[in-house]
């Protein structure tokens, strides 16, 4: 297990190289720069903001700076939040956009499984039609509206839960909410797929035929073997939820990294919209290699090398 573990480091670092390398140039092919305001400055002090930051120099010098950075484990200065590097946003800000996502993810699993494994065992049905109708919903409405959807009943008209902010576990529930219901559409219809063709599999049959209550052959058999193709999807899901949530966290007023990534992008804050990215590719690496060990433990045939 360590071994495979050392080795998907090992593969994991090529792909960081070439994210942050795309990230950086794309982010100076972009037109326009990040000191460019509706105020015209006297050129003097647009040399001195350049060359503090090294904007002066050649396009692979700037490259080799920053890459040198990143090998430190520094991923420079905000452009906008003066006197903050983009390390100290993200130690802030990512521990609340993870909580943010892992709850969501609890939405998605919670909502998604459950409703795919009753749509599969009544098929056909009523609550099989009505369930597919909410997950088609899910799927289509955008997190953003559900988002505001949810507000204006649960927060103006019932007064349930608070319409903002993030205090407390209330004010996560709308938020999870909004952003996990469109994926747990997803989840639900996959589920669904999978279920149906292991019900239909001749060891399903022959479980029936030896008198197996319905209850061991669902949780002992079903669903062990319809998990493969929904932690295949988790997990990269699970990084987006994480680190996707940002109309969401501008919606709601968190405090996440969402907030600080939007206004990075139309203020061209380079380095922390590169430092996000990078996170965000770690994110995928990590919870790659999460699912390929889940793989190994449901499925014993699997080999971790």
């Amino acid at each position: 297990m360590l071994r495979f573990v050392v080795r998907r480091v090992l593969m994991g670092i090529p792909v960081l190289v070439t994210v942050a390398t795309l990230t950086f140039l794309i982010m100076h092919i972009v037109p326009g720069g990040p000191f460019d305001t509706e105020k015209i400055l006297p050129p003097e002090i647009i040399a001195n903001i350049e060359a503090k930051y090294h904007l002066d120099k050649p396009l692979p010098m700037q490259y080799l700076l920053y890459m040198k950075q990143l090998l430190q484990g520094d991923l420079g200065p905000s452009y906008k939040y003066l006197g903050r590097g983009v390390s100290d946003i993200i130690r802030d800000t990512f521990p609340v956009s993870f909580v943010l996502g892992l709850c969501a993810v609890l939405v998605v699993l919670g909502l998604g499984i459950p409703a795919g494994v009753i749509s599969a065992y009544w098929k056909n049905s009523l609550l099989d039609r009505s369930i597919l109708l909410l997950a088609a919903m899910g799927i289509s409405v955008p997190s953003f509206v559900l988002g505001a959807i949810s507000v204006w009943i649960f927060s103006h008209q019932w007064h349930l839960l608070p319409p903002a902010l993030w205090e407390g576990f209330r004010h996560m529930i709308l938020p999870a909410f909004a952003l996990g219901a469109g994926f747990a559409g997803y989840v639900a219809r996959l589920t669904r797929t999978t279920v149906l063709d292991v019900l239909a599999a001749d060891y399903i049959r022959t479980a029936r035929a030896k008198g197996l209550t319905e209850p061991v052959i669902l949780f002992k058999h079903v669903l062990k073997n319809s998990m493969y193709p929904i932690v295949s999807v988790m997990g990269p899901l699970t990084a987006g939820l994480v680190t996707g949530s940002f109309v969401i966290e501008y919606i709601f007023s968190i405090p996440g990294m969402g907030r600080f990534f939007i206004t990075a992008v139309t203020n061209r804050d380079y380095p922390l919209i590169m430092g996000v990215t990078l996170v965000y590719a770690v994110l995928i690496v990590i919870a790659n290699t999460v699912v390929d060990m889940v793989y190994g433990w449901l499925d014993p045939r699997v080999t971790l090398k």
